[in-house]
C-alpha cells in the first residue's frame, strides 16, 4: 500500500530545463527528478544533511492541470556585445521574448512509501519552481495499492516522469543536485491529464 496527498492551487510553473529545446521535450508538464528531490527537501528539511540529491521518501507523483497560460517574459543575455571602433564604440545586451507557460489549477498527488511522511507531508505546502505558485494539501490522506495509483483513471490522471533511462527515456534536464548530471525520464500518462471539466 501507499499513502497519497492531494496538492491543489490557482498556479504552478514549472521551470523548463532549457529554452531552446522545450518546444520539443514539453517539460513544463512534467516534474524531473531534481524537481522532485527539492519538494521533497522541503517537506523534509533533515535529508537536507549529508544530501547526495537522492529521491527517499517519495515513491511516485502525478500532476494534472485545466490549461498552461502562454506567457510572454522578456530576456537578457549575461554578457555584452560590442559595436563600433574607436570613439564610436558602444556595448549592448541584446533583448529577446521567451514564452513561459503557466499551468491554471494544477493538482498534484504525491505517493509515500508510509503513513507518517504523508501525515507531514499533509500539513505542509509546496511550490512545484517558483515560490509564489503555491499548492495546498486536501486533509485527506488516501490509502490505495500501487497498482490501483497507475490504473485509476479518474481519480488519479495526470502526467508522471518515471525515473529510469531505458529505450523509451529521454533527457529531461541537468540534476543540480548532483553535479549536473543528466537525467532521464519516460513519460507515463494516465487518463486525461488536462482537466477537460470547468
Amino acid at each position: 500500500m501507499i499513502y497519497i496527498v492531494k496538492y491543489t492551487g490557482p498556479f504552478g510553473f514549472i521551470k523548463p530545463w532549457t529554452a531552446v529545446r522545450d518546444s520539443e521535450t514539453y517539460s513544463q508538464q512534467f516534474l524531473t527528478p531534481s524537481i522532485v528531490a527539492g519538494i521533497e527537501r522541503k517537506l523534509f528539511p533533515e535529508l537536507l544533511k549529508d544530501d547526495d540529491g537522492e529521491i527517499k521518501k517519495i515513491t511516485g507523483h502525478r500532476l494534472s492541470y485545466k490549461q498552461i497560460s502562454q506567457q510572454q517574459e522578456q530576456t537578457q543575455p549575461r554578457g555584452w556585445n560590442e559595436k563600433g571602433r574607436g570613439t564610436n564604440k558602444e556595448y549592448y545586451r541584446p533583448y529577446a521574448i521567451l514564452v513561459r507557460g503557466v499551468m491554471l489549477e494544477p493538482t498534484l498527488f504525491l505517493a509515500f512509501k508510509n503513513f507518517a511522511d504523508a501525515e507531514i507531508a499533509s500539513r505542509q505546502h509546496i511550490c512545484l519552481c517558483r515560490n509564489e505558485d503555491i499548492l495546498y494539501p486536501t486533509e485527506e490522506i488516501i490509502k490505495v495499492s500501487k497498482e490501483e495509483f497507475d490504473t485509476d483513471e479518474e481519480l488519479f490522471a495526470g502526467f508522471e516522469l518515471v525515473f529510469e533511462k531505458d529505450d523509451k527515456s529521454f533527457l529531461v534536464g541537468y540534476n543540480r543536485f548532483k553535479e549536473s548530471e543528466p537525467m532521464y525520464g519516460s513519460l507515463k500518462v494516465v487518463g486525461t491529464p488536462v482537466k477537460s471539466n470547468y
